[in-house]
């Protein structure tokens, strides 16, 4: 009898789903509601403030997607625009793939100097379901092609805001593939009244369309392009970190577009992201495509019933304005900037100016210490001693001369001699040292000039200097660029297990759009030194060149907040800003997630937690986001293994804060940590807590 029940049950809804060509059966009550007449799906979400969104979607593949979207305050839906199809260009790159550049998480690697393809991702309208996850609401419409990829449009509602996500994800059954993609709304019918954008003076500019209009590529400022409407205006943008693949420079190349015939692939006029293929034109490794992985290439959508100056602000607030929200109890803190300002001007002949640009760049950006890495190139780490005395002394004095009361500016220098690989060197107050020692030359000198000068000629000795003065070293871009292999290969050198010997830091290399995170390279470092027995710990690093206001800054950025009630003084050194980072006291995040608060059966982290014999934990986190969030994941490991745990958080809305509670076995475990994503893969991370 059951056997016959179940297969009534199936033929009912084979039935059901042949007259109906929208599946619902994964769509619950989440305050979303979804109707479908004909070829016509409309989806309305509640977008906060007592207002609703609505898309009305047709389904007819030879009507535009878009039939209308709409966003009601007091008078009731607004039309925010019409009859707008997305569009998406996939370009394809071969990826050069060698264990000794990295394998996947290659840097060098030069793509649009080999052969590529760019398609026109094509959209046809076959099947489509609608389910609900948390708080969100998920359009799914196949198929979706280009070239030998092949997926599915989703468009993802968020509950409590006039957001939603539009994203082509494809995947492939090649191998070594690498890809880019652009990607926008097409007018079908009429134009927006206005284009409006903020130009990277933040100021807004505006551009009447016309359909005589050939696309043309847009420097703006805050990653956004927005189409206006008399009284209601959409602006479109990209998530803020994913979509920028990992460069040398962070120079602005025009990451939004508008107009007609975008790359004599679109006749209609649109509105949208790009890329340059050709990056800054030094490594340029585009977003790795490994084989049989859903590449989302997607951008988002916020409504509005104002105009463009006004929905930019609320994109803004995703971001903090470009800048890191100010804890109390913390210090922002930024690494690894080859801005070369002591080589370039100071040193140069050409005038040094009272307040540089950069220091302004980065105070904006809301950082309260900022670690350099000079000399990277243009400096003389080796001598003659002369000239590398004069240029850690030009350091010093522009370093001083540019730190205050609110702001830190600290020496620093990726030293990459004697432990193998690249890596940093930092000190707790101003150190003269030479990175090379001859025979007769001593360890240690009294320069009348200078006072003690160091001269390094081997691993030994660098382990010593660093102890002497208290410094502490860290591998600078772990397992890619020119640290590939490292710090593995010297995993087991006593200057590797000493405590002045951090870890490692943390940048977004690779890009791969498939992933709910960013790069995972540094955090499996992290968890390896972790089982490796050793008390490591991972920052963030910046790792680019140039900076300045016209570069788009925030998209290549991370931050640290140090756990510090006040900035040092220049003058009496800045040991605590080292002790924080020795210590554990700190978590690392895009900017996006932060987290206040962590502690496991009362202790944080860098912290020693002995366990009861059952291994119950209790972990506190406070969390606050701008996107809504993702998923949190507990991370531990037993000196061999791995082991995760994910918490859904897609209950989540944009814009929040929250005390979490979660009950953990640790039982067996050496240590354990902490992660925090969203829906646009921004996130941040704790450091560990040691388990006995």
């Amino acid at each position: 009898m059951k056997k016959i029940i179940h297969v009534l049950c199936v033929l009912s809804i084979s039935v059901l789903q042949a007259q109906v060509p929208v599946n619902l059966s994964s769509f619950k009550n989440n305050g979303a509601k979804v109707s479908v007449k004909e070829k016509i799906l409309t989806a309305t979400w509640p977008t906060g403030k007592a207002s609703t969104g609505k898309l009305i979607l047709d389904l007819d593949n030879q009507k535009p997607l878009f039939s209308s979207i709409q966003l009601s305050n007091a008078d009731g839906f607004k039309e925010i625009a019409n009859n707008l199809d997305p569009a998406f260009i996939l370009r394809v790159g071969k990826r050069t793939l060698s264990p000794d550049s990295g394998g996947w998480d290659v840097f060098f690697d030069r793509v649009p100097n080999k052969p590529y393809q760019t398609y026109k991702v094509v959209f046809d309208k076959r099947k489509t379901s609608v389910s609900t996850s948390g708080a969100q609401t998920i359009i799914r419409i196949s198929d979706m092609k280009a070239a030998d990829f092949s997926g599915v449009l989703e468009i993802t509602l968020y509950n409590g805001s006039p957001l939603f996500n539009v994203a082509s994800v494809l995947s492939t059954k090649a191998d070594s593939t690498a890809i880019l993609y652009d990607a926008g709304l097409l007018n079908k019918k009429e134009l927006w009244q206005n284009i409006a954008f903020s130009d990277v003076q933040k100021n807004m500019q505006h551009i009447q369309p016309a359909k005589t209009d050939l696309a043309k590529n847009l420097e703006v400022k805050y990653r956004s392009v927005i189409g206006e409407n008399k009284s209601s205006s959409l602006a479109l943008f990209p998530a803020p970190h994913q979509y920028f693949y990992p460069l040398d420079e962070a120079f602005n190349l025009k990451f939004t577009w508008c107009g007609s015939n975008y790359l004599d692939v679109f006749p209609e006029y649109g509105i949208g992201i790009r890329q340059d293929p050709k990056g800054d034109n030094r490594f340029v490794p585009w977003f790795n495509s490994p084989p049989n992985t859903e590449q989302r290439l997607n951008f988002f959508c916020l409504l509005s019933t104002d105009n463009a100056a006004v929905a930019l602000d609320e994109v803004k607030k995703f971001t903090h304005n470009d800048s890191y929200l100010p804890l109390p109890g913390y210090k922002t803190m930024a690494t690894h900037f080859h801005n070369e300002f002591i080589s370039d001007v100071v040193l140069s002949g050409k005038p040094v100016p009272e307040k540089p640009e950069f220091v302004d760049v980065l105070k904006t950006a809301g950082l309260d210490i900022v670690k350099l890495a000079e000399f990277h190139g243009p400096g003389h780490p080796k001598g003659p001693d002369a000239t590398r005395l004069k240029e850690l002394n030009s350091l010093f004095e522009q370093t001083k001369r540019l730190s205050d009361s609110d702001f830190l500016l600290l020496p620093g220098e990726e030293a990459n001699n004697f432990y193998g690989g690249h890596w940093l060197a930092f000190f707790p107050k101003p150190v003269y040292w030479v990175m090379d020692r001859k025979a007769e030359t001593p360890f240690m000198v009294n320069d009348p000039e200078y006072g003690k000068v160091y001269h390094v000629g081997d691993k030994n000795e660098m382990l010593k200097l660093l102890e002497r003065e208290k410094g502490l070293a860290w591998v600078a871009h772990a397992r890619t660029k020119a640290s590939t292999g490292y710090p593995d290969k010297y995993k087991d050198e006593e200057f590797f297990k000493s405590d002045t010997y951090m870890g490692a830091a943390w940048k977004a290399i690779p890009g791969d759009l498939a992933l709910p995170t960013l790069s995972k390279r540094v955090l499996n470092l992290m968890d390896d030194m972790a089982n490796w027995g050793y008390k490591k710990h991972v920052i963030a690093e910046a790792d680019i060149f140039t900076i300045t206001h016209q570069n788009e800054m925030y998209a290549h950025l991370n931050v640290n907040y140090l756990q510090l009630d006040k900035l040092p003084n220049y003058e009496e050194g800045w040991e605590p800003v080292l002790d924080a980072i020795s210590n554990g006291k700190f978590f690392v995040s895009t900017g996006e997630v932060l987290i206040p608060a962590f502690t496991i059966n009362g202790k944080g982290a860098g912290e020693t937690l002995k366990l009861t014999e059952k291994g119950d934990a209790k972990i506190k986190v406070s969390l606050n986001w701008t996107f809504p969030l993702s998923f949190a994941e507990i991370i531990s490991g037993d000196g061999k293994k791995v082991y995760r745990e994910r918490i859904n958080l897609n209950n989540t809305l944009a814009f929040g804060k929250q005390n979490f509670n979660w009950s953990a076995n640790l039982k067996g475990k050496k240590w354990v940590r902490v992660e925090a994503w969203d829906i646009a893969t921004n996130g941040a991370f704790t450091q560990m807590i040691w388990l006995e």
